[in-house]
C-alpha cells in the first residue's frame, strides 16, 4: 500500500507579497502625518525647554547650557505658595464642576427627552464666546453692591466663606472664592460632557431592573449609577483639574496680588522679567507634579475603560 504526500505548498508569488507589505505598512502611514505633528509642536519644544531650564546667563549677554539643576530647587523653594494655591483652586473648581456637572448630565442622560439636543447645544455655547470675554463677565456678576453679594449677604454667606478665608468683608471680586468661580464657570463644559457621555451608555432596563428588585431610587444610584459612570467622573475630573491647575486668566482678571496662580509667575518669568530658565524649571515642576497626581488617581479610581 502506498502512502501520497502532499506536495508543500507552493511560495507566494511576488506579486501577491507587494500589496500584503502595503496593506501592512497602511497604518503606519496613517499614523505619519499625526507623528509628525507631534515631534514639530510638542516633542521639540518640549526639549528646548528642557534645555533652557538648565541654561544660565542673561537675555543680553546670552544663555548657555550649563546644566545648572539648582534652578528647579530654587524655582519651587521661592514659588511653593504659588504652586499649592494652583492645586489648591483647580480642586476646589474640579469639585465643584463635578458637584453641579453630574446632576445636569443625568437630567440629559435620562430626563431631557425631546430637549435633550437643546440641552447639550447651551452647554457648548459658551465656548462659542471669548474665555477673555467669559472671565471678564463675572467681574461685572461679582460686583460689590450687585445682586449676587447683595444676596450672600442677606443670607450670610459671606460670614461662612470669611470665616474659610475665601472671601474678605462684602466683597467677592479680588479673592479666592471669585478665582474659586471663574474656574468653575469656565471649565464646567468639560466636566458636563463626559459624564453625559458615560451616562448616556447605561442600559435604563437596569435602572428598571434595580426598581423590580424593591431599591429605592438612592440605592440605584449608589450602587448602579454611580459606579458604571465612574469613566465619565474621571475623564470629567481630569480634563477639568489639569487645564484649571495651569491657568492664570481667572486669578489675573478675578484675584488680586496676593491669590496669583503658578501660571500667573509663569507667564511673568517668561514675558516681564525674561527670567527663561526659571519659566521653564516651573513649568516642567507643575507638568511632573501633575502628571504624578494623574497616575495615583487613574490608578486609584480602577477604571479600566479609560484605556
Amino acid at each position: 500500500m502506498t502512502t501520497l504526500t502532499e506536495a508543500p505548498p507552493a511560495a507566494p508569488e511576488p506579486q501577491t507579497r507587494a500589496p500584503r507589505r502595503r496593506r501592512k505598512l497602511t497604518p503606519y502611514w496613517l499614523l505619519l502625518p499625526g507623528i509628525l505633528w507631534l515631534l514639530v509642536f510638542f516633542a521639540l519644544p518640549m526639549v528646548y525647554q528642557a534645555s533652557t531650564s538648565v541654561q544660565t546667563g542673561s537675555l543680553a549677554d546670552g544663555y548657555k547650557v550649563t546644566w545648572h539643576f539648582a534652578t528647579y530647587w530654587d524655582a519651587l523653594a521661592e514659588y511653593w505658595p504659588q504652586f499649592l494655591k494652583s492645586l489648591l483652586y483647580a480642586g476646589l473648581a474640579t469639585v465643584f464642576c463635578l458637584l453641579l456637572g453630574y446632576p445636569l448630565a443625568y437630567l440629559i442622560a435620562f430626563r431631557a427627552g425631546r430637549w435633550r439636543n437643546l440641552l447639550l447645544i447651551l452647554v457648548i455655547a459658551p465656548f462659542f464666546t471669548s474665555f477673555l470675554i467669559r472671565t471678564l463677565a463675572w467681574k461685572t456678576i461679582l460686583a460689590d453692591g450687585g445682586p449676587v453679594v447683595g444676596a450672600l449677604n442677606a443670607l450670610h454667606v459671606l460670614d461662612v466663606t470669611s470665616w474659610l478665608g475665601m472671601t474678605e468683608g462684602d466683597r467677592v471680586l479680588a479673592t479666592p472664592l471669585a478665582v474659586v468661580c471663574g474656574l468653575t464657570y469656565n471649565f464646567l463644559p468639560f466636566m458636563i460632557l463626559p459624564l453625559y457621555t458615560s451616562l448616556e451608555r447605561i442600559d435604563p432596563r437596569l435602572h428598571e431592573a434595580a426598581g423590580d428588585l424593591y431599591a429605592r431610587p438612592a440605592t440605584t444610584f449608589r450602587r448602579v449609577t454611580f459606579p458604571l459612570s465612574m469613566p465619565g467622573v474621571v475623564s470629567g475630573t481630569l480634563l477639568t483639574f489639569i487645564p484649571a491647575s495651569g491657568d492664570y486668566v481667572n486669578a489675573q482678571l478675578l484675584g488680586s496680588t496676593s491669590e496669583k496662580m503658578i501660571g500667573n509667575v509663569i507667564q511673568s518669568q517668561f514675558l516681564t522679567v525674561l527670567d527663561y530658565p526659571t519659566a521653564a524649571a516651573l513649568s516642567f515642576i507643575l507638568m511632573a507634579a501633575i502628571l504624578l497626581m494623574v497616575t495615583f488617581y487613574i490608578r486609584k479610581s480602577g477604571t479600566e475603560d479609560l484605556v
